[in-house]
This record gives C-alpha cells, sequence and structure tokens, in this order.
C-alpha cells in the first residue's frame, strides 16, 4: 500500500490474443512480456519447447526480461518425481541452464508447494520494497499519472464512431461486459441490453472484428475467459467513456 502498487498476474494462457505473420513467442513477447514490471519463473523437470531464437519460451523471456533491466525471480523445484515420469533431454537441458543461473544471479530452490508459496510470498514483498525497479518519486509518480491522462485525451482523437458507441455502452452495462455472441452464419454484439451490429453481412462482421482488436490493442477492452465470446472494459476504457460522455 504505501509503495502504491498494484500486482496483476499475467500468462500468456489467459492473457494473449490470436494472431499471425511472425513467430508466436514474438506476439507473446509484445502481448504479455513487453509491459510487464516483474517476472517470476518456476521449474521442475522441464526447461520448454524451442522457440527459434532460444531454448525455450520461458528462458527467452526471462533473457529478454533481464536484458530490459527489469527484475525476474527464479524458482526450481527439488519436489520428488516419478522418474519414468522424466523426459532425459529436457530435464539435462534445465540442469544446464540452473547451472547458467547460478554464475548470473542468485535463484531459489523449494521443495514442496506450500515452501514455494512461503518463500514467494515473503520475497515477493521484500523485491517491491527494495529493488530500484520499484523506487519511484512522488514527482515521477505525478509525471506518470498527468502522462495517464493526456495518452487517454489524445485516444479520443483516434476512435471510430463505431469505438466510441462500444466504449460508452459498455460503461452503462451493469457489468461492463460486451458480448460477441456467435451462431451459424455470424454474431451479434450486444452489451447494456442493446445490440450493436446493424446486420450480419460479412462487411459487417469484418468490420466488428477490427472494432475488437483495435480496443484490445489500446487497452480499453480486455477478453474475460478463453472463447472470445466476452469482453469488458479496463480501468483505462471506463475513463475514456466518461470522457466521450463529458463532450456529449
Amino acid at each position: 500500500r504505501d509503495k502504491k502498487i498494484c500486482l496483476l498476474p499475467v500468462g500468456w494462457e489467459h492473457n494473449s490474443t490470436p494472431e499471425m505473420g511472425d513467430r508466436g513467442q514474438d506476439f507473446i513477447n509484445k502481448q504479455i512480456l513487453l509491459d510487464s514490471d516483474l517476472l517470476i519463473g518456476i521449474f521442475w523437470t522441464r526447461i520448454g519447447s524451442p522457440t527459434g531464437e532460444s531454448i525455450s519460451g520461458s528462458v527467452e523471456e526471462i533473457e529478454k526480461h533481464v536484458e530490459a533491466s527489469k527484475p525476474a525471480m527464479l524458482y526450481f523445484s527439488n519436489a520428488p518425481v516419478v522418474p519414468d515420469s522424466i523426459d532425459p533431454v529436457q530435464y539435462a537441458e534445465l540442469k544446464k541452464f540452473l547451472e547458467k543461473c547460478l554464475t548470473k544471479g542468485l535463484v531459489e530452490t523449494f521443495n514442496s508447494p506450500e515452501e514455494f508459496r512461503n518463500k514467494l510470498t515473503r520475497q515477493l514483498s521484500l523485491k517491491i520494497i527494495q529493488h530500484e525497479y520499484f523506487q519511484i518519486s512522488g514527482d515521477s509518480s505525478a509525471n506518470d499519472v498527468q502522462n495517464n491522462v493526456n495518452y487517454e485525451r489524445d485516444l479520443l482523437n483516434n476512435l471510430t464512431d463505431a469505438e466510441k458507441l462500444l466504449l460508452i455502452e459498455a460503461s452503462e452495462d451493469s457489468a461492463g461486459n460486451i458480448m460477441k455472441i456467435s451462431y451459424k452464419g455470424g454474431y451479434n454484439v450486444q452489451t447494456n441490453r442493446k445490440r450493436l451490429n446493424e446486420d450480419f453481412t460479412p462487411r459487417t462482421r469484418a468490420l466488428w472484428d477490427s472494432i475488437f482488436k483495435s480496443l484490445i490493442n489500446k487497452d480499453l477492452i480486455k477478453g474475460k475467459g478463453s472463447k472470445g465470446e466476452v469482453f469488458s472494459l479496463t480501468l483505462r476504457g471506463y475513463k475514456v467513456a466518461d470522457l466521450l460522455k463529458e463532450k456529449k
């Protein structure tokens, strides 16, 4: 509370969206890693799958995160494992990575989920209190707030009428939800008990696909669940919606 910091856990399983045209890991790096402040890596017997640039996606993320001078906390499990379940190649690569980490920093081990929970709870608090990355002065904090306000006001000039309508209606919805209800031949876009798509033609569907993508990229809405059918406003989305209603 004294640092005025809120920790929100994110990971590719729940916070990335489908995209084509590059390596999958590049999209994960862009969508998840780039804006993350703290990385927590947990290993047991596997290192992961190669990405084309690194021995695994996890290792690539760790290396890029550290290169950006951001804090990374790595944990290695010593919990017992059934020998036949171990992939010898994976385990050998993991041991090599651990040895490399020991030459470049300080890592932690644990023997059970309970021990991991206790260590992470204590060490996470220490990291936030002590690490220079989180030492934000009052002036810089005020500047960050003002920069956010300016960014949100600038967004108003880069929104289409349909995007503005969606944000305003979603902000009036009791749950702040936006539903993209699929059925054979198309889908309905609904929020605040209203259907926003005028028709079900392929052109209209393509338009709304671009609207959802644009608002997600601008951090104004986010997906809920894994089916891509329910979305909600982010805090920035609510703030921009309020600004839009002030201008009406």
